[in-house]
Formats: structure tokens, sequence, C-alpha cells
């Protein structure tokens, strides 16, 4: 630790900020997707008012974990990890409390329209003009204050983490303007200026790389800096690090038309989707194995540290995730996997598996220091987490993946005289009990949050202001 006199003063509080509406918005996203979980299984919860449905609540669920939940942990942790690596303090203080704010009045927006039905039916991008023109203002200051503290720092080199923040920021920024372009006829109302096939390709552009870097490029800067922090050692591989990085962005902004495999959109644009989807395994794969890798000689600690635990999982599922992506962007695949519950898992084994426990871990390791403590307020209750969390997250994928495939087994099975064996209700019908296994495993996962609330308020409390207005001076 340095002294008062020689360190910067960091901006920590623009990070507690960030952090704590991670967590709240994680309860109140999750006990969204418990609520429509239980619309599956128990249809009457729709309670027959629009306000209600699972079509209208669905997407405010997507909403509020990516945006609210998955959007506030990448604020704090890249404001977090970038002046710790360029030493030196967050820039524009009165921007950065901008960006809270109106982050968080963007979510708040969201929160109140889509039960509404004000909405743009593109997925993940569901917010309508007026708000989407918010949200593009709030990410243009983001990137004034993250590449402002960039080009101010201490520091010769821009470590590895801070590439993949930036870029996260820089193609965020062009995705959401380009398929939000509209033209408006009220102030939530608008009319793409895309129609048919092109429509839908650049919704699926946006789509997955609303996936590929809202839900994956911020959260590897995450991981280039907690896990090495955590380990307390340096990342196993810098020039791996490096590939992973160009690698990654070169490949993923291809990946979108695997969506839209045996639709209208030309075939050519289907097999590159495809083809791209499939090398994207290499520098997937390539991060994850660094990642691994950092913990050589160190995997001891994983039997003390449910800290550490929680970001080697993440990495697990990362992998994963990225090998199940590219095998179900394969034609002959997806002609079993598509509009399945199968897509719902894969999903979901990335959102639960990877990216919230790094957040989990992230946070964990961050809020005790941004409030002046030596750790969280339990460790047991930390323990206790990573396992609802993970024991939800395997009971989710798993009877997801079981809905899906017999799903598509369903749906293709054709008697001798070529009619459809069995009718939709039948295979709605045998899917039920998935249903009950998958609430039961975002029960799990909620009550994980919900601890993870506890024990965050709990350190927050036994904080005294005085303590970490000094941890602002020393760093």
């Amino acid at each position: 630790m340095h002294s008062a006199v020689s360190a910067p003063a960091y901006n920590y509080k623009v990070v507690r900020q960030f952090a704590i509406m991670t967590v709240v918005w994680g309860v109140v996203g999750m006990a969204m997707g418990v609520f429509i979980a239980s619309q599956l299984v128990w249809p009457a919860l729709n309670l027959n008012l629009p306000w209600t449905s699972f079509g209208r609540l669905r997407p405010l669920h997507t909403g509020l974990v990516i945006f609210g939940f998955a959007g506030s942990a990448q604020f704090a942790a890249s404001y977090y990890a970038v002046q710790r690596t360029c030493q030196t303090r967050l820039a524009y203080d009165n921007l950065a409390a901008f960006t809270f704010w109106g982050w968080q009045a963007v979510i708040v927006t969201l929160l109140i329209t889509l039960p509404l039905g004000y909405t743009t039916t593109k997925e993940y991008a569901e917010i309508e003009f007026t708000g989407a023109i918010g949200m593009a203002i709030v990410w243009v200051a983001y990137a004034i204050v993250f590449f402002a503290t960039l080009t101010r720092r201490k520091t010769r080199h821009i470590y590895v983490g801070n590439w993949f923040f930036g870029a996260f920021i820089l193609v965020i920024a062009m995705l959401h303007v380009v398929n939000h372009l509209a033209i408006p006829v009220s102030w939530f109302k608008s009319y793409p200026i895309y129609s048919g096939a092109t429509d839908a390709m650049v919704q699926w552009w946006y789509g997955h790389n609303a996936v590929g870097f809202f839900l994956t490029t911020g959260f590897l800067g995450m991981m280039y800096y907690f896990v090495p922090k955590q380990v307390d050692r340096p990342v196993y591989s810098y020039r791996l690090s490096i590939v992973h990085f160009w690698a990654l962005i070169t490949l993923y902004i291809w990946a979108g038309p695997h969506h839209l495999h045996y639709t209208a959109l030309p075939d050519w644009a289907q097999s590159l989707g495809m083809a791209m989807s499939i090398i994207l395994l290499a520098p997937s794969w390539g991060g994850m194995v660094n990642g691994m890798m950092t913990l050589s000689g160190a995997w001891h600690k994983l039997r003390s540290d449910p800290i550490l635990r929680f970001l080697v999982v993440s990495l697990a599922f990362y992998g994963m995730s990225t090998f199940e992506g590219p095998m179900m962007a394969i034609k002959t695949v997806n002609a079993l996997s598509h509009y399945t519950d199968w897509t719902i898992g894969h999903v979901h084994a990335g959102a639960l598996g990877w990216v919230a426990m790094i957040t989990f871990g992230s946070l964990y390791h961050m809020i005790p220091k941004v409030y002046g403590r030596e750790q969280m307020h339990s460790i047991a209750l930390i323990n206790a987490h990573f396992w609802l969390a993970t024991i939800g997250t395997v009971l989710y994928i798993a009877s997801m993946w079981v809905n899906g495939i017999t799903q598509g087994l369903m749906w293709r099975a054709v008697n001798e005289d070529g009619t459809l064996t069995y009718s939709f209700v039948e295979s709605l019908q045998a899917s039920h009990i998935g249903y009950v296994v998958r609430l039961a495993g975002g029960l799990f996962f909620l009550v994980g949050m919900l601890l993870m609330a506890w024990n965050t308020w709990r350190t927050v409390r036994a904080a005294r202001p005085a303590e970490y207005r000094l941890l602002g001076q020393i760093g």
C-alpha cells in the first residue's frame, strides 16, 4: 500500500454506487426470472392481465439482468480496474456520476415501459426510441470517462483487461446505434429503417454481439483483472491474452447469422455465420485456458477461498458455453435445437454460469476494498452462495437440455403417411417436468443472490465513511 502522499486519490464513490446497484438489479431481475419460470409451470400466474403476461415480463427479465445487473457490474469493474491499473484517478468525476444516474434512469425506463407494452420487439433491444437515445447518451459519457482515464495513465503500457473493456464500450455503441436506427412517430413508438430479412439480419448482428460484447468481452476484462488479483499471481500468458483479444473481436462480430438458419436469410450468410461461429471456438478456449492456467501452482487455494471458486467455475462454464454455441451453430445440429428450450439452456449456461458467477466473484473481491474492510461480512455466506448458485445453474441447464432435445425430436417425428406423430400440445406436456426442475434451479440461484444481498448489506453497514474516504487517498 502506497503512502497517502505518493498514491493517486481514486474515485471509489461511483464504483460503490454501481456495485450496490448490481446487487439490487440482480435480486429484482432474477426474481422476475423465477416468476416467469413459474408462469410456465402454472399458467394461471399470468393473472389474465396484459401487464403481467409472460410476453411482457420476459423481455423485462432479460433487460433487468443484462442492463441492470450485468451492465452495472461492468461499469463498477471497469471504473475500479482502470484506475488501479493506470494508477490514476477516474477522469471527470461529474461525468462519471452522470453515467451512474443516467444508467439507473435507463433501467427504470425499462421497468416502466415494457410491462405497458412499449417495445421495439427486438430481442435485447426492446427499449423504445426515447429510452434508446438516453442509453446512447449515457454510453458516450461512459466512453469519454474510460478513455480519458486511459490517456492520463501513469503506467507506460495498457493492461490487457482495459483492452477488453475498451472494445466492449466501442462495439456496444456501434451495435446499439445501428440496430436502433428508426423513424419515431411518438415518444415511445418508432419504426425501424430496415425491413424484412434485412431487419432480422441487423437485429441478430446486434443480438448475438450483445452476447458477444456486452456479456462476454467486458466480463473477460473482469477475468483478466480479478482472477490474477484473487489468486495473487500474474496472468499465465500475456502473449496469449493479446492473441485472445484480437482473435475474439475479429471473429465474434460475424457470428450473428447462426440465429437465422432455415429462414429467408440468404444461404451464404447463414453459412458464413456458421463458419465464423465454429472458428470462434479457438479464441474463446484460448481465454478460458489462460484464466485457468493462471492458477498453476495455486490450485490448493480453492479449498479455502470461495471467491476464487466463483471465478474458476465461471471460467469452466465459459469454456462449456463457448463449445456448445459453435456446435449449435452447425446447421444439422441447429435443425434439432432451434426454437427449443435447448437454446434457453445454452443462453443460461453463459448467463448464470459465466456472467453471474464471475460477477459474484469480482464483487466479493471488490466490495470490501472500496468500503475499507478486510473482507466481506461472512465467508460462510459466500460459500453457501457458491453452492446454491452452482446447483441452481446445473439444474437449470440440464432440465433445458432434456426439454430441448425432447421437443426437437417430437416436432420432427412423422408417421408413415407423412403426418406429424405428435401435436405441439403433446410436446408441451412432455416439457412440463423440465419447467418444474428449471423453476427449482432458478429458486436456488435466487436464494444465493439474496444471501449475497444480505452479506453486502452487512459489509456496507460495518464500514465507516471516514475509512473509505481515506481509502480513496491511499488506493
